[in-house]
């Protein structure tokens, strides 16, 4: 298997002033993320709000990235919803773009409670996007308690095109057990950014995150400097990534996020409901807490 590397960037979706999708600023955004040297993009998840757009919307959102992209980015779409039927909707429609793979998190309402109807949930998706891989979203954020290295021994039995899974859990444990599954197999990006040494420790060969988005090349100098053994310089590289995630957990990860794109010129708005806005005051906040983190 052709396995991701480097940094995938979990992109925010721009909405303008009244709420709408803006969809231009997608292309600013992809051309961003290609210059800042990440590898691909996954698109419409957690950060990019996925399950706060419609099916209309997800659909030109996933267009528009599969144009301006340009074959740049490696996309993975996330096509998962509460609805089974919007899902595969979503999944026959990524299947007709240039992307690599379909995506869905674990349902968060209606939970499957063991690893044979999760695996059937994720065979329902995945099949009808056949010419794509797929990566199931592993999140603690879904509520699921299944373990995932069973998950993928059974899955991979019924599921043809699993390419792996997008691993956002703090459980390292979990995680090498996972990347061990037949004999190293499957494709497992590591997705949580503030453990990305942990990660790499531990054999993860990409990562998926939202920081990525606007703090990309002090990621790229973390891998670079873990690489040659320049741990002292990846705890230095830390530091600045903690006050970043101090930001974060301070504000809201997504909107203080968002407020992090203007960094770079780039304006994608505020979250939409039930995610809170900031205030013009806490978006001043931010950017200068952000500015003070100097990951520039």
């Amino acid at each position: 298997m052709n396995k991701l590397s480097g940094l995938i960037a979990a992109p925010h979706t721009p909405f303008a002033a009244d709420g709408s999708v803006n969809y231009p600023v997608i292309d600013k955004i992809a051309e961003h993320l290609i210059a800042s040297g990440v590898s691909g993009a996954y698109v419409l998840g957690t950060t990019g709000e996925g399950i706060h757009c419609s099916v209309e919307e997800r659909k030109k959102v996933a267009e528009r990235w599969a144009k301006a992209s340009q074959g740049g980015l490696e996309l993975i779409i996330h096509t998962g919803a509460l609805s089974i039927a919007d899902t595969i909707d979503l999944a026959r429609h990524a299947d007709t773009l240039d992307i690599r793979a379909t995506s869905v998190i674990g349902p968060c309402f209606f939970k499957p409670s063991n690893v044979d109807d999760l695996v059937e949930y994720c065979r329902l998706a995945a099949e009808n996007a056949p010419s794509k891989g797929f990566y199931y979203y592993h999140s603690t954020m879904s509520g699921l308690n299944i373990d995932m290295e069973s998950f993928l021994q059974v899955a991979g039995t019924t599921i043809p095109n699993l390419s792996g899974m997008k691993f956002n859990s703090p459980d390292m444990y979990e995680f090498q057990r996972c990347i061990r599954v037949n004999e190293g197999k499957y494709d497992i990006p590591f997705g949580v950014d503030e453990f990305i040494p942990a990660g790499l420790a531990c054999g993860a060969l990409s990562a998926v995150g939202s920081t990525y988005n606007y703090a990309a090349p002090l990621y790229l100098e973390i891998i670079e400097k873990f690489n040659i053994g320049d741990y002292q310089g990846v705890a230095a590289c830390m530091d600045k990534v903690i006050a970043i995630i101090r930001v974060l957990v301070e504000y809201g990860g997504v909107a203080a996020g968002k407020v992090a794109m203007q960094l770079h010129g780039i304006d994608v708005g505020n979250p939409r409901r039930p995610l809170r806005p900031l205030t013009v005051e806490q978006k001043a906040k931010v950017l200068e807490k952000f500015k003070a983190a100097d990951f520039l």
